[in-house]
C-alpha cells in the first residue's frame, strides 16, 4: 500500500507491510493446530495438547493485538493506493482465519472423543489440506504488496502469477468443500452417539471456516490489484 501526503509525495508502505506482520502469527497457529490434531488422536485432552491449545490462545491474542496496531495507525486525510474499505476487510479476514483455529481446538478441548478409524483417517488427510489453504494465501499476500508498492525486478510483483497464486487458493478451498464433504459422510455413517457427532462436526466447520477466510482474503486481494 503507497500513501502519499499531498505536495510532499513521501510514500508511506506501513499498512500493507503490518498485514505481512498479522500473518505471522497465523502461519504460527498453522503449525500449532497440526500437532493439537495429532495428539489428541493420540492422548485426548491430554496436558500436551491443552498445553498447545493454550499456545493458539496466545498466538490469536497476538494476531488481535496486531490487527488493532495496523488499524488505528491507517493515515487520516492521506491518499492511500489501496481502497481503505478492502484493506479493512482482509485484516477481518486474516483475523478470522485465527479466530477459527482458536474456537476450532476448543471444540476438541470440551472432551475427548473416541473416534472410528475411518474418520480419524479423514481427518488426518483433511487437516493438511485445510492449512495448506492458508499457507498458499501468503505467496498471494506477497504479490499484491510488491505490486502495489511497484516493488520487484520489474518494478512490483509478476501480475499473471499475482493472479494465479489467487487462484490458487480458491482452487484450494473447493478442495477443502469436497473433503468435507466426505469426512462429515464418514462421521454421520459411524457408530458416535449424537454428542460426539456434534462435537466432531463442529471442529470440522471451524476448520473449513479457516480455509474459507484464506479464499475470501484472497478474492479481496484481487479486488485490491483491480483498483
Amino acid at each position: 500500500m503507497q500513501i502519499r501526503i499531498p505536495f510532499l509525495g513521501i510514500p508511506s508502505p506501513a499498512p500493507l507491510q503490518g498485514l505481512l506482520e498479522h500473518y505471522e502469527p497465523v502461519a504460527k497457529g498453522l503449525s500449532v493446530i497440526e500437532r493439537a490434531l495429532k495428539g489428541y488422536l493420540h492422548g485426548g485432552t491430554s496436558k500436551g495438547f491443552m498445553a498447545l491449545a493454550a499456545e493458539m490462545d496466545s498466538l490469536e491474542g497476538e494476531a488481535d493485538k496486531i490487527k488493532r496496531k495496523v488499524r488505528n495507525h491507517l493515515p487520516r486525510g492521506l491518499f492511500m493506493a489501496v481502497d481503505k474499505t478492502l484493506f479493512l476487510n482482509y485484516s477481518r479476514g486474516q483475523d478470522d482465519i485465527m479466530d477459527q483455529a482458536q474456537e476450532a481446538l476448543h471444540w476438541l478441548a470440551l472432551r475427548h472423543v473416541e473416534l472410528p478409524e475411518k474418520v480419524r483417517e479423514d481427518l488426518r488427510a483433511f487437516l493438511p489440506e485445510v492449512t495448506r489453504s492458508v499457507a498458499m494465501l501468503l505467496p498471494a499476500l506477497k504479490g499484491t504488496v510488491a505490486l502495489v508498492l511497484g516493488r520487484g525486478p520489474n518494478g512490483g510483483a509478476d501480475r499473471k502469477q499475482l493472479k494465479d497464486d489467487i487462484h490458487n487458493v480458491r482452487e484450494q478451498h473447493m478442495r477443502v468443500v469436497k473433503a468435507r464433504f466426505r469426512l462429515v459422510s464418514d462421521v454421520y455413517s459411524s457408530e458416535l452417539d449424537f454428542k460426539d457427532i456434534y462435537q466432531i462436526i463442529h471442529f470440522v466447520d471451524c476448520l473449513q471456516g479457516m480455509s474459507h477466510s484464506a479464499e475470501g482474503c484472497a478474492d479481496v486481494l484481487r479486488a485490491m490489484i483491480a483498483r
